[in-house]
């Protein structure tokens, strides 16, 4: 699924328009009829009072309609207008005329002295600011958000919290409104995906309005949330012909001196994903752990507790370098040295990241396509502090130019950085905030590359299925008790879901 910006909301709207040969008033009953129809379901005629706030542009306009079709179905409903300012939308007036043809006059609120009373169960449906809001509310209607969220009631966003931006980062908490949830139109807000943003943004869905799809094809966005109808074009099916030659050799390098469970985890889970052989390079303290833990795995080693020369005798397609190998002086000059003669594809979890982001000349010899998967202070170690989230996608994103590499930002909406191609992930859960769920996920990834996909494909395709496990087993295991070897429990079925529908 596309997220498409403030702007190329606006292109798509205008080509919807023109060439579905509809009006703008039009395309605006179809979007909050949809959000009506929504809320009347939930509803199902309860009779409670529903007060619903308008601005004076287009989003206000929604909010008019929605205020129409309440009325027409006997709620109790409320209309208000925000008089922010004198000028009104030709969208706007007409559906205010239409409200009132049938009997319902909206209340203007102009001062603080107009804001409504307010009870315990109502609930508030907020049409104030959309999408393209582009500076922070002031005077009255700042009070008024700030009235609205001190009401602690249901609140019904549509399209976008009001003094939430779509484009940029929020510069005054106080001013946006905190939704319950929210009913935004045809994709995904990028706000609604970053960590800045969690305390305004709650739970969301998308409702298609029908914009032009060949329109917003063409404007061949570059952001995406990536969702199931996205993976199920990436899987590959298997045929009765393939063998484990078929499938690549996958090489987890890492492991240290009390540190052998990551590697472990990286290394089950490169075979659990189907990688057709699987060898570790680790330690020699490690040996009779790996070799019991992960029997289906081949063990190489190295000196006692720490990896020192990375000489090897595996062939692998893939390497996965990083997880638990720890930052000594010895690891960090055999690093080096195995990054300078390194041709084969690589993924760089852990301490192969931190090794990298102290000597960063080493980036000129990765691999192009080199995937790295760091958690945030391990992305700070390698690009730098970030003024807000958006600062950091724009940081990321050169980087990720500029090296020829594929950044995975683990979050709670991990996002996959290709350029300026970005790929928030729609699975997962604070399930997965535990120790070793990013070793799996490494371990995931470089299997997925060792059978033949290309790396981006193999970050996307290996974050959702990580995502979907937990999401999975929540019903089973609540937050506490899911723990990265709980992935392996569960990957059969997320993986199970995307090869079904592509079998359909």
């Amino acid at each position: 699924m596309y997220i498409l910006s403030p702007q190329q909301t606006v292109k798509a709207d205008k080509a919807t328009i023109k060439n579905k040969g509809i009006t703008s008033v039009d395309l605006m009953e179809t979007a909050a009829v949809s959000c009506f129809k929504w809320l009347h379901n939930k509803l199902q005629g309860e009779n409670s009072n529903i007060h619903v706030f308008c601005g004076i542009g287009n989003n206000g306009g929604d909010g008019l309609v929605i205020a129409r079709h309440l009325h027409k179905h006997n709620y109790r409903v409320n209309c208000y207008i925000v008089n922010f300012s004198d000028k009104r939308t030709e969208e706007f007036i007409v559906n205010y005329n239409r409200l009132t043809k049938i009997g319902l006059k909206p209340i203007d609120i102009n001062n603080e002295n107009d804001f409504p009373e307010i009870g315990a169960n109502d609930i508030l449906v907020d049409a104030i600011f959309g999408n393209g809001l582009s500076r922070n509310p002031e005077g009255f209607t700042k009070k008024l958000i700030r009235y609205l969220d001190s009401k602690k009631v249901f609140t019904l966003a549509i399209d976008i919290p009001s003094g939430l931006f779509g484009d940029k980062s929020v510069t005054d908490a106080a001013s946006v409104l905190k939704a319950s949830h929210i009913l935004t139109f045809q994709t995904p807000k990028i706000a609604f995906l970053l960590p800045e943003n969690k305390d305004f943004v709650n739970t969301w869905e998308v409702i298609d309005i029908g914009l032009d799809q060949n329109y917003i094809e063409s404007l061949k966005p570059k952001t995406h949330y990536t969702n199931l109808a996205d993976i199920i074009p990436l899987y590959k099916l298997r045929n009765k012909w393939d063998h484990k030659g078929t499938f690549g050799h996958s090489l987890i390098i890492g492991g240290s001196y009390g540190k052998m469970g990551a590697v472990t985890l990286a290394s089950k889970a490169a075979l659990k994903i189907g990688s057709g052989l699987v060898s570790a390079y680790i330690p020699k303290c490690g040996y009779a752990i790996l070799q019991v833990s992960v029997p289906e795995a081949m063990v190489e080693v190295d000196t006692d507790d720490v990896l020192t020369y990375f000489n090897f005798k595996t062939n692998p397609t893939v390497i996965g370098i990083g997880p638990g190998m720890g930052t000594s002086e010895k690891t960090g000059k055999g690093f080096e040295n195995f990054i300078k003669d390194n041709k084969l594809p690589l993924v760089i979890d852990a301490d192969g990241l931190n090794l990298l982001s102290q000597n960063q000349l080493l980036l000129n010899y990765l691999p192009k396509n080199t995937v790295l998967t760091p958690h945030p202070k391990e992305l700070e170690r390698l690009i730098g502090v970030w003024k807000n989230d958006y600062e950091k996608l724009e940081k990321v994103s050169q980087f990720s130019k500029k090296n020829g590499v594929i950044v995975v930002i683990k979050g709670a909406h991990t996002v996959t950085v290709n350029g300026d191609e970005l790929y928030f992930n729609s699975t997962g859960n604070p399930a997965l905030a535990t120790g070793g769920s990013g070793d799996v996920l490494t371990g995931m990834i470089t299997g997925i590359i060792a059978q033949g996909y290309e790396p981006l494909n193999a970050a996307v395709l290996g974050v959702y299925l990580h995502g979907k496990t937990a999401d999975i087993a929540l019903p089973a295991t609540g937050y506490e008790t899911f723990t990265a070897t709980t992935v392996f429990e569960y990957l059969a079925a997320a993986i199970l879901e995307v090869a079904s529908k592509k079998e359909a």
